[in-house]
């Protein structure tokens, strides 16, 4: 349950998108075509961030308290003086979780770059 009244953020991003898509774009060329086009980029990848980063925050803490760590900044400590990782299962794990960061940040961030990955 969120406290905020519709429209939600998800959806004032979405249709600002949608409206530059639709009416900005189609009506401008040169520097300001391409702004848009930034624009559109940034607002899409606004719109994944809402609707997949609760859930990827949720997966990242497990994926942190797998490894024994309680923030980013306590597995990059524990990687630059090697205390974690350097062989065996802890390398395994260590290396699944920080590609499966990776991963979800690319499907904000830009998922088309995903979809090569399985090409």
């Amino acid at each position: 349950m969120i406290p905020h009244d519709v429209p939600t953020a998800r959806q004032l991003v979405e249709s600002v998108r949608e409206w530059i898509e639709r009416d900005v774009l189609t009506e401008t060329t040169g520097r300001l075509h391409f702004h848009a086009r930034v624009a559109i980029n940034v607002l899409a990848l606004v719109e994944r961030e809402l609707e997949i980063g609760p859930g990827q925050a949720d997966r990242h803490r497990e994926r942190l308290r797998v490894l024994g760590f309680e923030s980013d900044e306590e597995l990059a400590a524990a990687i630059r003086s090697g205390g974690v990782g350097e062989s065996g299962d802890e390398a395994i794990a260590l290396r699944a979780a920080v590609w499966a960061s990776v991963r979800d940040k690319l499907a904000v961030a830009n998922p088309k770059y995903l979809d090569a990955d399985r090409g």
